[in-house]
């Protein structure tokens, strides 16, 4: 039997969560003693694995600046994560999007530069734990655009390259779809641009969670 595979990018293609990410690396670069980057820099390399984004925003950090840094983040996003602050909505169209590909057959999966701490309160909170049967973290794999964590989830489900689909916001999505000779498609709602998405190898750009399901089914 043929198992349709889609893979999901989190931060910026399910959840907005841009505003606890900025807030969280601008606690962690002052942890630092590092200038605090520019919020659109710091919107630029979600989905990136946290030590990998940190080399992007501070090149000239020290070792003990980024080690500190990674720290400072964890501990800011885990105190704003207890104390009720975290923000990460659902976009807009997204529940609906995964229940209309389940109701297709399709098999869901998650590839993301999240911890899996982080991954799983998010599905928990928006009640999606049930709906993704792979989960492919940070604290298990190299940071995209690196193709293991698609590796991962294929084989772990028992997919074949050729029906899987990566799904991203992002060029490190589209780049690690590529890398693993998955069918890469971007969404245009969430932090790079879809003439970025289109120019990394993007085979067809989603208007809206509608738009997608109509793309895959």
């Amino acid at each position: 039997m043929t198992i349709k595979l889609a893979v999901f990018d989190c931060d910026g293609t399910l959840v907005d969560g841009q505003a606890s990410i900025c807030e969280a690396m601008e606690i962690a670069f002052q942890t630092a003693d590092l200038p605090p980057p520019d919020r659109h820099d710091i919107r630029r390399i979600v989905g990136l694995s946290l030590p990998q984004a940190l080399g992007h925003l501070a090149p000239d950090a020290s070792g003990r600046q980024r080690a500190a840094a990674v720290d400072a983040y964890k501990d800011a996003f885990r105190t704003s994560r207890l104390e009720g602050r975290l923000q990460e909505p659902l976009f807009q169209g997204i529940k609906p999007l995964l229940d209309r590909l389940l109701a297709a057959d399709w098999t869901l999966a998650v590839a993301t530069g999240k911890s899996d701490r982080g991954l799983y309160s998010c599905l928990m909170m928006h009640g999606l734990s049930d709906h993704f049967v792979s989960c492919q973290t940070a604290d298990r794999h190299p940071s995209k655009p690196h193709p293991d964590m698609l590796h991962a989830a294929i084989e772990e489900v028992g997919a074949s390259v050729a029906d899987a689909v990566m799904i991203g916001d992002t060029t490190f999505d589209i780049e690690m779809a590529k890398a693993a000779g998955v069918r890469p498609i971007g969404v245009d709602w969430g932090y790079h641009t879809p003439a970025e998405l289109t120019g990394a190898g993007a085979e067809a750009i989603a208007a809206s969670p509608s738009h997608l399901g109509d793309i895959l089914i």
